[in-house]
């Protein structure tokens, strides 16, 4: 789950993290108003949508006059936003976030997440902060500074002045050194109390006036451990999400659109990648990732059905299962039933292995589907007839 810039420096501040000034404004008016009220001379106009890139879009504005407010909150406010996150048809912009602007002596990068090969919170920090990360990997590798930690004992002091020392924070102003380093141990509170997956700020800013302020902020959550934050929860913008994507959460689908013509059905996020990697590599291009999850019964067949079919893209279904503990049978049976109630116009590629394969391949053969369903041998052969069909 996402959430906006303005709503994750809410949950900074909590936790005692340093921030500009700000409000949200959904009108021009009510931007102005926000800029009166913080007071002095400069402000920054930000979209709010669930994408980076926003400044490089023509989403971030500084402004030096109540009229540049107004001019700024009027051209940003209700455009369609593109950047490299949102794809080509781009967000629909329904807030901005309304700051002061401040005398910014550095630009850092930091950020926090859970690195799976140590098993520990990972914080990646660097000296080329308002640059896209990606980027800076790319080129200047050895700018990118690594600290590991243990989640048994949390961010040792040690290890927050290690980091404060290699941004090279006291080249700017020695006395915030030690500010970092509280910064960082706040930050890391939130991570892990929050049940972050993400945490990311670029740029975190040295200021004229002696502050080390979080200017960005990004924050990501488990979505398995949003039962414990129901505060968070109703942070959830739906404008800003697909209408499928929300619909699949609802019944515990994992649906994310795409932009090709084979629709996916697949039991596993790995197996889904896999089956996308296939259809690529057979010349054909999928419409979406659709984990069914463990437990592919009837129901769950039939809304993942309505879900694909509601693409007007996807010209062809691949269905690929592994049964494990689901029994391809089972799957195999859902899909015939759903096949007929939801009313599936389109060809339907079907695999199945594991699991009472060798049932569910009679059951699919005698669906008396005719060629709208149609059974594969492999994994394979699976993509090359979804491909097929696809181009027609």
């Amino acid at each position: 789950m996402k959430i906006h810039e303005f709503q994750a420096k809410g949950i900074f501040s909590r936790y005692g993290v340093a921030v500009p000034k700000g409000e949200t404004a959904d009108s021009v008016e009510g931007a102005v108003k926000v800029a009166k009220a913080i007071g002095g001379s400069v402000w920054v106009v930000k979209a709010q949508i669930h994408a980076g890139g926003r400044g490089k879009g023509g989403g971030v504005k500084l402004a030096r006059s109540m009229d540049e407010v107004k001019e700024h909150a009027q051209a940003i406010l209700g455009m369609q936003l593109v950047t490299h996150q949102t794809g080509p048809e781009g967000q629909k912009v329904n807030h901005v976030l309304v700051e002061e602007g401040m005398d910014i002596k550095k630009e850092l990068y930091l950020s926090m997440l859970v690195d799976r090969d140590t098993q520990s919170v990972m914080v990646l920090a660097s000296t080329e902060g308002g640059m896209d990360i990606e980027e800076v990997a790319a080129k200047t590798p050895e700018k990118i500074l690594r600290e590991s930690i243990d989640p048994t004992v949390g961010l040792l002091p040690f290890q927050a002045m290690r980091l404060a020392k290699g941004l090279k924070i006291h080249e700017t102003d020695p006395k915030l050194v030690r500010a970092a380093g509280t910064m960082f141990a706040q930050l890391y509170e939130s991570f892990v109390a929050e049940d972050c997956s993400l945490l990311e700020i670029n740029p975190l800013v040295l200021t004229g006036d002696g502050r080390v302020l979080a200017l960005d902020a990004k924050v990501n959550f488990d979505d398995s451990a949003l039962f414990r934050h129901k505060a968070t929860v109703e942070l959830r913008d739906l404008d800003e999400e697909d209408p499928l994507e929300v619909e699949a959460s609802e019944w515990d689908l994992n649906y994310i659109k795409l932009d090709g013509s084979i629709g996916c059905m697949v039991n596993g996020a790995g197996l889904a990648m896999g089956t996308m990697d296939i259809i690529k590599a057979e010349g054909g291009e999928p419409a979406n990732f659709l984990d069914v999850g463990g437990g592919a019964n009837q129901e769950r067949v039939e809304e993942a059905f309505r879900l694909i079919t509601s693409d007007e893209n996807v010209k062809c279904i691949m269905i690929n299962i592994f049964g494990g503990i689901v029994r391809c049978d089972v799957v195999a049976e859902g899909v015939v039933a759903a096949f007929s109630s939801v009313g599936v116009d389109i060809p339907v590629v079907v695999r199945l292995e594991g699991t009472n394969s060798k049932e569910a391949r009679e059951i699919i053969n005698n669906s008396g589907m005719g060629d709208k369903l149609i059974m594969a041998d492999g994994l394979q052969d699976a993509a090359r007839k979804s491909v097929a069909a696809a181009s027609g």
